[in-house]
């Protein structure tokens, strides 16, 4: 079954077009990163889809259930964590997930197991008794979080939740989004690729309103996959030495200590290049075969 589906959704402000009859699907269960440059689109979108903006045209589904501007029947079934999540400073983690829980009609037990593990999940349970004023942005993502899986969504949302986040506060964050795979659908928009590629199953580039590449992972850079091979050394010299023994047929560029070979015929010319290491007493740091890099798929698509 599909978690979300938006069909032909647009947006425009004044003159100024952001959704150009927006298309996309998520399954259940996967993990989906939502790309786009700052100002794509991507938070409009989410903004859609939770029923708090309306569009100009399209539809909007979250398994199977029409979202209708302003009605937020559909939101029961969706955690939403905002990029800058807003609380109340004077209240301590387990007073805000109490709160968080009457709103959401959870019973107190229910709301105290569940706060509980949740506050153990996202490393907080030594700041159970801090205010959450004192708080750093990490540790407020992480409380925002707990909050936006409490009532056990099986849709989470999350407009870029590690993009001001330093590297450890970042990695804390994916943790967390992976631990909670398999037991809801993610979705979350970042500018931040490397992100995407550590946790996603399948991405979608938002560019000028529109999805300009989506898909599988995987999928996506075994279909853009060129047949590179690549060569680190230690010292450029060494380099020169290869490329000097190489045939004219082959394209090899230079990069500091690395040298790419493209070629039609991946193993005669791995076989050709292993020959003259070997005849030349060269020996590489690596030698690799090489895959696109989500980045290098990003920029390809929005030029």
């Amino acid at each position: 079954m599909n978690a979300l589906e938006i069909r032909n959704l647009q947006k425009s402000f004044g003159s100024h077009v952001v959704l150009d009859n927006l298309t996309m699907t998520v399954r259940e269960g996967e993990v989906f990163g939502f790309i786009g440059q700052n100002g794509a689109g991507k938070t409009t979108t989410m903004k859609a889809i939770l029923g708090l903006l309306q569009a100009d045209g399209g539809e909007i589904e979250v398994f199977g259930e029409r979202v209708h501007y302003g009605q937020t029947a559909t939101n029961k079934m969706i955690g939403y964590l905002p990029d800058v999540p807003a609380f109340y400073s004077y209240m301590r983690p387990g007073e805000y997930l109490k709160l968080c829980g009457e709103i959401c009609g959870m019973s107190q037990g229910e709301t105290k197991v569940k706060s509980q593990e949740l506050l153990e999940m996202v490393g907080l349970t030594e700041s159970v008794k801090k205010k959450i004023g004192g708080f750093s942005r990490g540790m407020k993502q992480r409380l925002g979080l707990a909050q936006a899986l409490l009532a056990e969504p099986r849709l989470l949302i999350c407009d870029e939740p590690t993009s001001a986040l330093d590297p450890a506060g970042r990695k804390e964050i994916l943790d967390i989004m992976r631990q909670v795979k398999g037991r809801t659908t993610v979705v979350f928009s970042t500018h931040v690729l490397s992100d995407v590629e550590r946790i996603c199953d399948t991405v979608a580039v938002l560019h000028k309103g529109k999805i300009a590449l989506s898909g599988p992972l995987s999928e996506i850079k075994a279909k853009h996959r060129a047949d590179t091979l690549q060569i680190e050394f230690t010292d450029p010299a060494e380099i020169l030495q290869l490329q000097s023994k190489l045939g004219n047929s082959l394209k090899a560029e230079a990069d500091g200590c690395i040298l790419n070979i493209k070629t039609a015929n991946l193993k005669q010319t791995e076989a050709e290049v292993l020959a003259i290491l070997s005849a030349q007493n060269l020996m590489p740091v690596r030698l690799e075969i090489t895959e696109p890099t989500l980045e290098n798929l990003f920029m390809e698509v929005i030029k």
